[in-house]
């Protein structure tokens, strides 16, 4: 992975996690550098970026100090999803929304143009990005 790539990645990561831009310029910013899907995992506090080149790289967060909600409420979840497709939710209350609806990882498949949520028993919502 070459400097800009990370750079790109690095710099995305940082806004998204402070609330400064919203879902799509986090996707416009990571297609821009490549990026084939990421994973986030809320229980270890991990980020993990893929390139389609097998090349990795992974960034840490503050984990949930609330914890994560045993049951997976999945409307709940699709409810945060909504508002952060409106840009009335950003990220740092999207953590806490999905967090509390039983949200313990989530996997954006950017070449597949949707998002897997995971719940702490195997559950999941799929949700497919807007057109």
């Amino acid at each position: 992975m070459n400097e800009t790539t990370l750079s790109t990645i690095r710099a995305t990561f940082e806004a998204s996690n402070l609330g400064t831009i919203h879902f799509g310029q986090v996707i416009g910013q990571l297609v821009g550098a490549g990026v084939e899907s990421y994973h986030v995992d809320y229980r270890s506090g991990r980020t993990t970026y893929y390139l389609p080149d097998g090349s990795t790289v992974d960034f840490s967060f503050e984990r949930p100090q609330h914890g994560i909600a045993e049951p997976f409420d999945g409307d709940a979840v699709r409810a945060a999803i909504v508002g952060a497709q409106q840009g009335r939710v950003m990220y740092p209350e999207f953590k806490t929304l999905t967090q509390r609806a039983g949200c313990a990882a989530y996997t954006v498949w950017i070449a597949g143009r949707h998002v897997v949520y995971l719940g702490r028993r195997g559950e999941t919502h799929t949700e497919r990005f807007p057109d």
